[in-house]
C-alpha cells in the first residue's frame, strides 16, 4: 500500500460522451484505480450486472437508502435516479486505493462539496453533431429521450470549466492516453 493518500477521481461528461467506454480502457491500463459502482432506479440493459456495472435498485430500495443517509450523492437524470453509495467510496479509500467515480455532473459538484480534494474531469463530446449521433448508434433512445439528453447535454457543456481538468473523446486511444496521464499525475501529488 502506498503511503500517499489516495485520490477521489470524479469523471463526468454528457450522456453518450464515451465515459463508460474511456473509464473501462484506463482500468486495464491503471488497474490499481478501484471503482465505485453507482445505484440506479433504471432497468439493465443488455449485458449490465448487478453489482458490476450498476447496483440496480427499486424505486423504494433507493428512496429507503436516501432516507438512510446511505450516498454520497445522488439525483434524478432523465428519467430515473443514480447515485454513489458512501459504502463504495469508503472500501476503496479504507484500502488505500485511488478510485473513480463516473457520474453525472450534478453529482460530480455535490461530491467536490463534500470532499474539495476530488479531481473532476470532464469528458467532451468532439460536438453535439456526434454527440446525437452517439445516443441515436445505441438504439435505446426514443425521441424523446434524446431530445431530453441533448439538451442536457448543452447545460452540462456550460459547466465543464469548473472541473479540474477537460478532455475531448474525439479518438479513443488519444482520449484513453490522456486520461492516463491526466490521472497519474495527480496520483503523484
Amino acid at each position: 500500500m502506498s503511503s500517499r493518500t489516495p485520490k477521489l477521481f470524479v469523471i463526468s461528461g454528457p450522456s453518450g460522451a464515451g465515459k463508460g467506454t474511456l473509464v473501462a480502457q484506463v482500468r486495464e491500463r491503471l488497474p490499481h484505480l478501484g471503482l465505485a459502482v453507482s445505484a440506479t432506479t433504471r432497468a439493465p440493459r443488455a449485458g449490465e450486472i448487478d453489482g458490476v456495472t450498476y447496483h440496480f435498485l427499486t424505486d423504494d430500495e433507493f428512496t429507503r437508502r436516501v432516507d438512510n443517509g446511505d450516498f454520497l450523492e445522488w439525483a434524478q437524470v432523465h428519467d430515473h435516479r443514480y447515485g454513489t453509495l458512501v459504502s463504495e467510496v469508503e472500501r476503496n479509500l479504507d484500502a488505500g486505493r485511488s478510485l473513480i467515480l463516473e457520474i453525472d455532473v450534478q453529482g460530480a459538484l455535490a461530491v467536490k462539496r463534500r470532499f474539495p480534494s476530488a479531481v473532476l474531469i470532464f469528458i467532451e463530446p468532439p460536438s453535439l453533431e456526434i454527440l446525437r449521433e452517439r445516443l441515436v448508434g445505441r438504439g435505446s433512445e426514443t425521441e424523446e429521450s434524446l431530445a431530453l439528453r441533448m439538451a442536457d447535454a448543452e447545460e452540462e457543456l456550460k459547466v465543464a470549466g469548473v472541473y479540474g481538468a477537460r478532455l475531448v473523446n474525439d479518438d479513443l486511444a488519444r482520449a484513453t492516453d490522456e486520461l492516463v496521464e491526466t490521472l497519474t499525475s495527480y496520483e503523484r501529488c
